[in-house]
């Protein structure tokens, strides 16, 4: 506090201004009552009124709304003591909170109605006195009616309100807009609330509390009208914006009621843990109420799905769980409306809250792309809570399994389950294996002849993984027992590959190669049909071609040592006849749907070898026709695999079409099957596809689907987090900012070198800074950017550390934090001359020369970075002009792919735009050198002119600039002169910009001639 001490009235209004800048909240507030002390010293009344005024509006933004009438009693009766003590911008404020204080009473419960009404009489009256507008007097009543529930004058006061004139009383647009909006979406007119914001969200009016309140409010109403794409950005743009404002719980509580009503409650739940003094911070009753009863609503919801005993955030002194925080916020929100209610006369206030309460969700499921836990993890019973957010992660359950309930220990039940589940198998359901494990069940304690036994055996292996090795050994020994020697062969075959995929691929394949002589030979005798062979020989090729996949990892990992008992090029031949083998088998047998499954199996295998031949194109056109045979035998879900391997050739061979057909087919054919996982890996493969192509829009909605479902998939820290990466970038290609950098930010605690490459963290990092500049959050993008750079410096290519310090030190400047920023650009200065590249250079030089004149170097350091800028052109000149040939110039970054004659005139313009910067600089530093700028201006205007067209514009500007000196120099005809030039340099030429040089040039002249 010795900065207080002694102070000045100077020194106050600075240190107001300086504790205005600060976060909302009690440390700001206590300043202003620490200020108001000072104030007091000074034995200056307009330094009270000015403190009082400080202290009364950070507590009107704060969560101590409450102490805001005190100060304005106290202001109110200086001014009916003294008002020529107040200055004018202090009247006006002095009536300007009026409003303040009609809208604080209906916030504090124990303030009496009838001491509200009178206020409402004295404001119009003062209002009336003060010459202004009855608008906010109106507005201010209507306030006051909606809160009762008096809808008729509440419709009154609203017309009224609206058709008053606009005055300096009258709130600013953006706020009207609001509360109008507020009241049509009240009176369910939602599309009328909407029209009314517009101006708003579009960014027409804004305040210092615009668009948030609008974004907020708007949440409910669109999603009553289903329009979810905007309510999804207005949660991520509107929730930035009332994050670090202490003062707006009611705004806060309006995104967690849009979380609950729309399957995101475990992202509600981190809201509310990021705020725990609102649950308690009793400074403004109202809000309180809000947010406690949207806490109700939420934890009702949690309740409802089965997670009554999950731990959640609440107030502080307890551990609360979901059903025992529903109760405590349900009780406080109905006692405060009782308060209210109380006070009005009225149950108005109640019957609001219970309703809020008590909505059902809007949605079933609205994906948000932000990183949040699904609700399936957030406790290990979850999954049992039937959220149904998951319902399309399983396939859904065949027919038998209805009658399973049923079968219990009648074999006529028992045997319409084998029925079935027989029937799904030969038709290759994936409801087969469901189907299988109920008639499993119902099995259990039944006799059951050997080869129902067999079969059921044979199928409880399928799902076991390598436990269902023995598992098929044994259902092999009661195939051969029930008289099927074939089915033996075909369900040790199987066992074969299991043990192969296990890590035995060797041992395995001498196993299938036995079974594959004997059935064979029994199917030469007849001893066994086409399917049972089928599965032996597909089985054969697919061991053979684990073993080609096993090769090719080992050469990609520089291992490889091609004597892996079969040899490199040995297995990929024998694998490719094995499938071949197979195919020339199964193809003459298509009507089967078995058969044919096995025939497009074959070929997606032949175009797996080609792709490992290196033939992309046949890989693509066997793998189509893989795809297409599976979804012409009725098997579209066995596609799936395929086609997206299909998209990812197809992309790599340039075919954008292709790529994105098969992408979306597989999404279309994988439907209600998939597992969550599989689900994000397709919608994040064509969120790829679309975004290399441009298709932004689109590439965003599969990217959020992919995170969503990484999310339900338990793999938000890995593809979830990829997929936020990608999806933040293509919301930042369309310009949606405030959503780019909510989901990147989302992202990037999850992003690491280890599973997403430290090229991902630089370019999440990047974006966040393109976002945060482009918001206006310049020093947090200058953080983001400074952090890619110290990762980008230890890479070999050292461009991107050079840009990422460049847009640093810019960022930096913006930010008002200049020492941090000529630092930033000499390291940028330096990199760039690391690189050769002599346009980054001397543009980093010329942006330090305008920073140096806000730090430390002055004036001296700025004329030398810019004097060393037009130095580094005339060096890059001289250098281009004595190269012989392209070779020569190709050596400088900066002059790569380019020959001398397309370097030199851009080395031409930097030093014409140095010369101009350096006049500039001169001219707004030392206005009594002017000769010094002018001269500057003069070469400027001569370099460009070497240009000739090319650098119409950038001459002209140069003339005007010097045509002003010259008229501060007292030199008229000169400055006539250099206007005539740009007037004729224009002749006959169109354009925003000659249209604006003529008219300055024309100014010029009206002003010499006046001179």
């Amino acid at each position: 506090m010795s900065q207080a001490m002694g102070m000045d009235f100077d020194t106050l209004r600075q240190a107001m201004a300086d504790n205005q800048e600060q976060p909302e909240g009690p440390a700001r507030n206590a300043r202003a009552e620490q200020l108001l002390v000072e104030a007091e010293k000074l034995n200056i009344p307009l330094a009270v009124i000015e403190a009082l005024g400080h202290q009364l509006k950070v507590y009107n933004y704060s969560s101590e709304k409450d102490k805001m009438f005190v100060p304005f009693a106290r202001l109110l009766r200086m001014w009916d003591e003294r008002p020529e003590d107040f200055d004018e911008y202090e009247t006006h404020s002095l009536h300007w909170v009026f409003k303040w204080m009609s809208a604080g009473m209906l916030d504090q419960p124990h303030i009496p109605l009838a001491s509200i009404e009178k206020w409402l009489g004295e404001m119009e009256h003062r209002y009336r006195l003060a010459g202004h507008s009855e608008r906010a007097v109106r507005g201010a009543e209507f306030s006051v009616a909606a809160h009762l529930g008096d809808l008729g004058r509440a419709e009154r006061a609203y017309t009224a309100w609206l058709a008053a004139d606009r005055d300096t009383m009258a709130d600013c647009h953006a706020c009207e807009l609001h509360s109008q909006g507020w009241w049509r979406a009240e009176r369910d007119a939602d599309e009328e609330a909407l029209e009314l914001w517009r101006p708003v969200l579009e960014g027409e009016y804004t305040c210092a509390h615009e668009p948030h309140t609008v974004l907020a409010s708007s949440l409910v109403p669109l999603l009553r009208l289903g329009r979810l794409d905007e309510a999804r950005a207005h949660h991520l743009r509107g929730f930035r914006l009332v994050r670090p404002m202490e003062s707006m719980r009611g705004a806060y509580a309006d995104h967690v009621e849009f979380c609950a009503l729309s399957g995101n409650e475990a992202r509600a739940l981190e809201l509310l843990a990021e705020r725990p003094a609102y649950f308690t911070d009793s400074g403004d009753p109202r809000s309180r109420l809000d947010f406690m009863a949207v806490t109700a609503l939420l934890m009702d919801r949690l309740t409802g799905l089965g997670l009554g005993d999950q731990p959640v955030p609440g107030p502080a002194g307890r551990e609360w769980t979901a059903s025992g925080l529903a109760v405590h916020a349900r009780g406080e929100a109905l006692s405060l409306a009782a308060l209210f209610d109380a006070r009005n006369g009225t149950s108005y206030v109640s019957e609001r809250a219970r309703g809020r309460m008590d909505q059902r969700p809007l949605v079933e499921r609205l994906p948000l792309g932000v990183r949040s836990r699904s609700t399936r993890h957030l406790s290990p019973s979850a999954s049992a809570a039937g959220s149904g957010s998951a319902a399309a992660s399983a396939s859904a359950r065949s027919s038998a399994a209805v009658v399973e309930s049923d079968a219990g220990s009648d074999p006529s039940s028992l045997s319409a389950l084998l029925a079935e589940a027989r029937r799904l198998s030969a038709t290759r359901s994936p409801d087969a294996v469901e189907a299988w494990a109920a008639a499993s069940r119902a099995a259990e304690g039944q006799e059951l002849d050997v080869r129902d036994r067999a079969e059921i055996a044979d199928h409880a292996a399928m799902e076991r993984g390598p436990e269902g090795i023995e598992l098929f050994h044994e259902a092999a020994e009661l195939y051969a027992e029930a008289g099927d020697p074939g089915e033996a062969l075909a369900a040790r075959a199987r066992a074969a590959y299991v043990l192969a995929l296990t890590g035995g691929p060797e041992e395995a394949l001498a196993t299938v190669s036995e079974l594959y002589e004997g059935v064979l030979a029994l199917l030469a005798d007849g001893g066994t049909g086409v399917s049972q062979a089928a599965s032996v020989l597909v089985g054969r090729a697919r061991i053979l071609m684990l073993l080609v996949q096993e090769d090719a990892d080992e050469d990609a990992a520089g291992s490889g040592t091609g004597d892996s008992g079969t040899g490199g090029d040995e297995v990929v031949g024998a694998a490719e006849a094995a499938v071949r083998e197979l195919l020339a088998l199964a193809e003459p047998h298509l009507s089967d749907v078995r058969m044919a499954s096995r025939a497009a199996e074959a070929r997606a295998m032949l175009g797996e070898l080609a792709a490992h031949a290196g033939d992309a194109e046949a890989a693509a056109e066997l793998l189509a026709q893989a795809a297409a045979a599976f979804v012409a035998a009725g098997l579209p879900w066995f596609a799936v695999e395929y086609e997206s391997r299909l998209a990812g050739i197809a992309r790599h061979l340039g075919d954008a079409e292709e790529a994105e057909r098969a992408a979306r087919a597989a999404l279309e054919h994988g439907g209600p099957r998939l597992e969550p996982m599989g689900h994000a890996q397709l919608h994040l493969q064509l969120a790829e596809v679309l975004g290399a192509t441009g298709q932004f829009g689109p590439a965003s909605e599969h990217a959020l689907e992919a995170a969503h479902w990484a999310d339900e998939a338990g793999e938000g820290p890995t593809l979830g987090a990829w997929a936020r990466h990608q999806l933040g970038g293509f919301l930042l290609r369309q310009g949606r900012w405030a959503e780019a950098a909510e989901i990147l930010e989302s992202a990037l605690p999850d992003l690491t070198t280890d599973m997403h490459g430290d090229g991902a963290i630089v370019q999440t990092r990047w974006w966040l800074g393109d976002c945060l500049t482009e918001l206006g959050e310049h020093r947090a993008a200058a953080e983001h950017w400074l952090r890619a750079a110290d990762v980008a410096r230890h890479w070999p290519e050292q461009r991107d550390h050079a840009m990422l310090a460049h847009l640093a030190a810019e960022a930096l400047g913006h930010a008002e934090l200049p020492a941090q920023a000529e630092q930033a650009y000499a390291r940028a200065g330096d990199l760039w001359r690391g690189l050769g590249n002599v346009h980054g250079l001397i543009r980093s030089l010329r942006a330090r020369a305008w920073v140096a004149l806000r730090t430390d170097s002055g004036l001296d350091g700025a004329r030398e970075s810019m004097a060393a800028a037009v130095r580094e052109c005339e060096e890059g000149l001289r250098a281009v002009s004595s190269s012989v040939g392209a070779e020569a110039v190709e050596a400088s970054d900066a002059m790569a792919g380019s020959d001398a004659a397309e370097a030199r005139p851009r080395l031409v313009a930097e030093l014409g735009h140095t010369h101009r910067q350096f006049g500039d600089l001169i001219a707004r530093s030392v206005p009594d050198d002017t000769e010094e700028a002018l001269a500057h201006y003069t070469r400027a205007i001569s370099v460009f002119a070497s240009l000739g067209d090319d650098a119409l514009d950038a001459r002209t500007g140069a003339e005007l600039a010097a045509g002003w000196l010259e008229a501060d120099l007292l030199r008229p005809a000169a400055a006539a002169a250099r206007a005539r030039a740009v007037l004729s340099a224009y002749a006959g030429v169109d354009g925003e910009a000659a249209q604006a040089r003529r008219a300055e040039a024309e100014n010029m002249l009206g002003v010499t001639e006046k001179a």
